[in-house]
């Protein structure tokens, strides 16, 4: 188990590429750690995503993020051109690092004991001390509540990333209120009908006697 507050152990470890990552090189800026057991398993996949997805908000706190595990650099290389990572990832092939920090030893899988990579990670502070110990945690999850450990001991809040724009609702048309048209009176009065007088019929003449 480590000690908040005690010196980080040292390492010097390869990365994906072969370039030799050394602590010592590190010093000055916040330095998270995450121990994950095998490249391109499930866990170890979704946590990688999130570590990669949260780099902007790590950059911004001035820290740098690596993977470690005993996976070799082909294995990483491959792991990041699937997944399009951004962090950096170091081989402990030997396992020291991971036992000096507490990442491998017995634990419990499938209700069984075995000896393994523990899923762990470690934030070590500018001048080179344990800052925070997360000795088992898991992958969902788990690289937001790192960043927001480290931006609440550099005495801030973690700034949440911005929420997507709502899409904007078009105004609700409003009912059409129907206009009451007054009748208009008509102009022409009705006239009522004109009875025409039935003219009487003409007398005959009387016949004239012969």
């Amino acid at each position: 188990m480590l000690t908040l507050g005690a010196k980080a152990p040292a390492f010097t470890l390869p990365d994906q590429d072969g370039k030799q990552v050394s602590l010592q090189d590190l010093r000055g800026r916040w330095v998270v750690v995450y121990f994950y057991p095998k490249d391109d398993t499930p866990g170890c996949t979704v946590e990688a995503c999130e570590f990669t997805a949260a780099l902007p908000a790590f950059r911004g706190l001035d820290a740098v993020v690596y993977g470690c595990s005993a996976d070799g650099a082909s294995a990483h290389q491959k792991f990041i051109a699937k997944h399009k990572l951004g962090i950096g990832l170091l081989t402990d092939a030997d396992k020291k690092v991971m036992k000096a920090y507490g990442a491998y030893g017995k634990k419990l899988m499938y209700g069984k004991e075995v000896e393994g990579v523990i899923r762990s990670t470690v934030l070590i502070a500018p001048d080179g001390v344990i800052a925070q110990h997360w000795p088992k945690v898991k992958a969902e999850g788990h690289a937001e509540a790192v960043r927001d450990a480290l931006a609440a001991l550099q005495g801030g809040a973690a700034k949440a990333p911005a929420p997507a724009a709502a899409a904007k609702k078009p105004a609700a048309k409003k009912p059409a209120v129907a206009k009451k048209v007054a009748a208009k009176p008509a102009t022409a009065k009705t006239q009522p009908a004109t009875k025409v007088a039935a003219k009487p019929a003409a007398k005959a003449a009387p016949k004239k006697a012969k």
